[in-house]
């Protein structure tokens, strides 16, 4: 991380002998060039100054939270996860007390676990087939792969074809709308 407390007496010179603060950035950039503070910290500087703190020095930031991906943790994320594999990261962080990102680390990172893209899974799948995977529980990624692909395989090569031309046509709508939410087809 770069020193700034060159230019942080800079910014109190400059506030000091009463410029603005959009002239004191300008003349960091003239100075420090791709290294000059950024228009937030120059703005907060003078923030500082203007509130009578003339210190240069940044305050004292807190040290780094203790990390919660402990070896109870990851045990007590996975029992959750037994019990129920289609909970979401949401009700998992309610039940173990554990932060939304702490928990999706020991997912991915300590438990080698992905979230299967379900959502995509109706769009192939005729109403029986998706009775027939209705409450099944796969010890794996690889079990869902083999068995969804078994699933797929029965599908006919025209209703795939279909299937893949609707959801072209649904991503170039996306693209076509630049991101931006709608409706239906």
């Amino acid at each position: 991380m770069a020193d700034f407390r060159e230019q942080h007496a800079a910014v109190k010179f400059c506030f000091l002998l009463g410029k603005s603060g959009t002239e004191t950035l300008e003349m960091l950039k003239t100075a420090y060039k791709d290294n000059a503070m950024g228009k937030t910290q120059v703005f907060e500087w003078f923030s500082r100054f203007k509130n009578g703190e003339m210190s240069i020095d940044d305050k004292p930031r807190s040290s780094r939270p203790s990390t919660v991906r402990t070896h109870e943790n990851v045990e007590k994320i996975h029992e959750i996860i037994k019990e129920d594999r289609r909970r979401t990261i949401e009700e998992i962080v309610e039940l173990s007390g554990v932060t939304w990102s702490s928990v999706q680390q020991i997912l991915t990172e300590d438990l080698g676990m992905k979230r299967v893209a379900a959502k995509f899974v109706p769009r192939l799948l005729t109403a029986g087939q998706k009775q027939d995977m209705k409450g099944k529980c796969f010890a794996d990624v690889a079990e869902v792969k083999e068995k969804t692909t078994e699933a797929r395989s029965s599908i006919s090569e025209d209703e795939f074809r279909q299937c893949f031309e609707k959801w072209n046509k649904r991503l170039d709508k996306c693209i076509t709308v630049s991101g931006e939410y709608f409706e239906g087809d």
